[in-house]
């Protein structure tokens, strides 16, 4: 088709489509055609604008290496990844809620027995960390894998830190026959997210602050059972409702209780969503 102007070339555009052997494919990019598009009129987008636009895109790819994933990061800051496993992780009123996967797991963590330091010599004040893997009706899931990560006293998670030969403040554990774990790390901290890239030139051009709740990740896993990735925060961090990624759930905070010797205790019970339960009454 010739002559195609502002108003006739998207459909045109979603049309080339038409071939398109993966019908999933298809849908997905024949809506973000279509929105894309939309957006571009709405705003009276200029050449100038989509050349800064990709030069950011651009930026934020450059950005990424085996150790950061920067565009995780502006997903994050967008609030997609939240909105994405809200989507995608409804669950019964009982079972644990989810939340955002960050940008710093990394695979093939060290694993520890039940009652070990995952710290590692990571800095701040020690904290014991302890609790359950469960069903909905109670019933212990024994041997769950629970990978648990987090920042040190100063924020920075391991593989931020280029002068480190070994992981800290990360491991893979696993429940025992009654679904219990039970390890030892660091007390959590409030963080700003890395600032130094793409993302962070967008949270001060929008006047936002950078700020984490002080958090700690984990992914559990258990044959028949939905993986879960999700945070315990800190019931006393000024910014529970203002985190920069949006992943805060009254659900997920909990107390660190200090104990007379000066270090922390955490106690969090989670329950697993069996992989075919049903979610009508997701929250």
């Amino acid at each position: 088709m010739r002559n195609l102007d502002q108003h006739t070339i998207t459909q045109e555009v979603i049309d080339r489509l038409v071939d398109t052997p993966d019908p999933r494919l298809k849908e997905v990019f024949s809506s973000l055609i279509r929105h894309l598009h939309d957006f571009a009129r709405d705003v009276s987008l200029t050449e100038d604008e989509w050349a800064r636009g990709i030069a950011f895109l651009t930026a934020t790819g450059h950005k990424c290496d085996a150790k950061r994933q920067e565009f995780i990061l502006l997903s994050d800051v967008l609030g997609l990844s939240m909105l994405t496993v809200a989507m995608n992780n409804a669950k019964p009123p009982q079972c644990t809620e989810a939340t955002v996967f960050g940008p710093f797991f990394v695979d093939d963590a060290p694993h520890y027995d039940n009652g070990s330091d995952v710290a590692n010599g990571a800095a701040g004040e020690p904290c014991e960390v302890s609790g359950t893997i469960r069903d909905p009706e109670g019933r212990a899931v024994a041997g769950a894998k629970i990978d648990v990560w987090q920042a040190d006293a100063q924020g920075l998670y391991d593989v931020q830190r280029d002068e480190l030969d070994r992981p800290q403040a990360r491991g893979v554990l696993h429940a025992d026959s009654e679904g219990r774990y039970h390890f030892h790390s660091v007390l959590a901290e409030a963080y700003p997210i890395p600032t130094d890239g793409p993302v962070g030139e967008f949270l001060a051009a929008t006047g936002r602050h950078p700020w984490r709740p002080a958090h700690l990740h984990f992914r559990i896993e258990a044959p028949g059972y939905e993986t879960l990735v999700t945070h315990v925060f800190r019931e006393d961090d000024r910014w529970l409702d203002s985190d920069a990624v949006f992943g805060v759930r009254q659900s997920l905070i909990a107390p660190w209780v200090r104990r007379d010797d000066g270090s922390y205790s955490l106690r969090y019970d989670f329950v697993l969503n069996p992989e075919t339960a049903p979610v009508s009454q997701a929250r």
